[in-house]
């Protein structure tokens, strides 16, 4: 073996023990963290005291904290000579969710939502994983400073649930006001995936995300008297099955898309013929012109399904987009491949594994669409005991997925595969 290889196979051993061992120091109060974090989650644009806290953690770690960038978005920047600037990204925001868990710190708070009703709050996205993570992060990176130059800059987006944070953060002047990044990283809890393990998807992971409704109109009145209404219940039934037929015969095979009816709601009484009906749709694509063609299918559809039961125009459906969009998210391949060979020498080469695509949504994929274009790669990180999640591959079985209320991390291997990939990555792209 040649010495400069045996060289960097030494330095990489040394650094991987150096990061096992911190990591392991801090691992107790990140785990303590973690609890307190859950114990106490905030919905999302109400993360105050959860900003306050990471800001406080990121201080103490020696990086200078600015809070309240767009919101209760909070900024960390740690520099270190010069060299690559590397952005790291946590989310701060849970879930109106009921926690039945089981768990000693489970979630028991009750808050106010925007519209003052009141609802039960939850972390069943994992942010509390990524914020234990984050902090351990931050902590592994001042003390390991010997082994980097260059400047990290470690943001807590609020609002991610709402796919609002990074939109509101980059126009509070993200990369104009911090440190320009050259690469931005990011990790999120996958509840199918055992701890001790990650998983990397590269080109598009996660999907566009658009909110959609549909108010149909009619002409109300005495359910025995049909032939005097124009009842939106049968038009809306008719948009719903016409609807089904965009991805089967639109949208060109092996291009993914969903149209999901997700909410009806139409009518008071059996006997009444209403008035209108409300229908709310979920609509999830990976390109740019699928998500295009998905809204204007929808929106001929309507108007045509409207046109054929003889709708007068001043009764026509309305087709609403929401503002509350998502894009999708795309792993640069060149970036991955980087980070997958840097965190291999870190928790081994068997735990980095090759995941397949989802239609979920991330607003992470903000950060590599402004004019900047910043290469990203937010990777998949496990949580669920090994036995477990073999047990049900071997059953066909459907773990507690993200978002239930069933969904119970376990803390300490999860959060230690957190640090250590999170860290592991940054220091070798500062490289």
């Amino acid at each position: 073996m040649k010495p400069i290889l045996l060289s960097l196979l030494a330095t990489s051993s040394l650094f991987a023990a150096d990061l096992a061992s911190v990591t392991m120091q801090e691992l107790p109060s990140l785990v303590s963290l973690y609890q307190e974090l859950h114990a106490n989650p905030e919905l999302s644009l109400h993360e105050v005291e959860t900003a306050a806290r990471i800001a406080k953690e990121l201080r103490e770690a020696g990086l200078e904290v600015t809070e309240k960038v767009g919101g209760n978005g909070l900024v960390g920047v740690l520099r270190n000579g010069e060299g690559p600037v590397i952005l790291v990204r946590t989310d701060l925001d849970g879930l109106p969710v009921k926690e039945q868990t089981g768990a000693l710190y489970a979630s028991t708070k009750i808050v106010k939502d925007d519209l003052g009703r009141e609802v039960n709050v939850m972390h069943a996205c994992g942010h509390d994983i990524h914020m234990a993570s984050f902090i351990g992060t931050a902590r592994a990176l001042s003390k390991l400073r010997d082994q980097w130059k260059g400047t990290v800059v470690m943001i807590g987006q609020h609002a991610e649930e709402r796919v609002l944070g990074a939109r509101l953060m980059l126009r509070a002047g993200l990369f104009s006001k911090f440190p320009k990044p050259d690469k931005a990283i990011a990790l999120h809890c996958a509840s199918d995936l055992a701890h001790g393990q990650i998983g990397i998807v590269e080109g598009y992971a996660l999907a566009n995300v658009d909110s959609v409704e549909i108010v149909v109109k009619g002409v109300g009145g005495h359910g025995s008297m049909p032939h005097l209404t124009k009842d939106p219940i049968v038009l809306a039934s008719h948009i719903v099955l016409a609807l089904q037929t965009i991805v089967s015969r639109e949208v060109r095979p092996g291009d993914p898309a969903v149209v999901t009816v997700g909410s009806i709601h139409g009518g008071t009484k059996s006997n009444i013929i209403s008035d209108e009906v409300r229908l709310q749709l979920t609509l999830r694509s990976y390109q740019t012109d699928t998500r295009k063609k998905l809204i204007e299918s929808i929106q001929r559809i309507v108007k045509a399904q409207a046109e054929s039961a003889n709708m007068p125009a001043d009764k026509m459906p309305e087709v609403i987009v929401s503002d509350d969009q998502a894009p999708a998210l795309y792993n640069q391949p060149a970036l991955c491949a980087e980070v997958r060979g840097l965190v291999s020498s870190a928790i081994g080469p068997d735990n980095v594994l090759t995941r397949e695509p989802v239609m979920g949504a991330e607003d992470f994929a903000e950060y590599g669409l402004t004019k900047e274009k910043v290469p990203l790669c937010m990777f998949w990180l496990g949580t669920q005991p090994p036995q477990v999640v073999a047990e049900a591959k071997a059953k066909g079985t459907t773990l507690p997925s993200l978002h239930s209320p069933f969904f119970k991390p376990v803390p300490e291997p999860s959060i230690e595969t957190g640090v250590k990939a999170l860290t592991s990555a940054v220091i070798g792209l500062m490289k």
